[in-house]
């Protein structure tokens, strides 16, 4: 399992580098033509803010799995191991309900938007609200995971 979660996690750097690559490229010709020619490629100004929202929330489920988001220790630091644990079982909980919330409402959303054309590109909007259907359904299984794990602690006496 943690084999395929590398590999999860190797395929979303790469998606994450590539797109930002792209992004990059887009925005540096853009810009040569548009003070080098005084012309421009209408498109790549749409296309970049789609990649740049689906880099945000894949950005966020790497930062995740990598458990590198800002963390508040001020009242864990301060409890006995296992209290610690159970209170991580009752926060991963409470943040499983969101990304059920988050995945919930995207995909509402991304129905909703699926047959509004963006002006200049033609791509659909709803594009942008699937990128955070799909970033809250791996957080979610992330969190999953680690509530697993953690209840295999404390029913092992390892938190104690």
């Amino acid at each position: 399992m943690k084999a395929f979660a590398q590999l999860v996690g190797k395929i979303l750097e790469a998606l994450a580098v590539l797109i930002l690559s792209a992004m990059s490229i887009l925005v540096f010709l853009n810009v040569v033509l548009r003070y080098g020619f005084n012309s421009s490629i209408n498109v790549t100004e749409e296309i970049s803010r789609f990649m740049f929202v689906w880099l945000a929330f894949l950005g966020a489920v790497l930062a995740f799995s990598e458990n590198q988001h800002v963390r508040v220790t001020i009242l864990t630091d301060k409890l006995s191991p296992f209290v610690a644990k159970v209170l991580s079982v009752l926060t991963d909980l409470a943040m499983l309900f969101c990304c059920y919330l988050i995945v919930d409402g995207s995909w509402t959303q991304f129905n909703l938007n699926i047959n509004n054309l963006a002006p200049i590109s033609g791509l659909p909007q709803g594009i942008t609200f699937l990128a955070s259907t799909i970033a809250g359904a791996l957080i979610g299984v992330l969190i999953i995971a680690r509530v697993v794990a953690t209840i295999g602690v404390i029913a092992k006496g390892e938190a104690k």
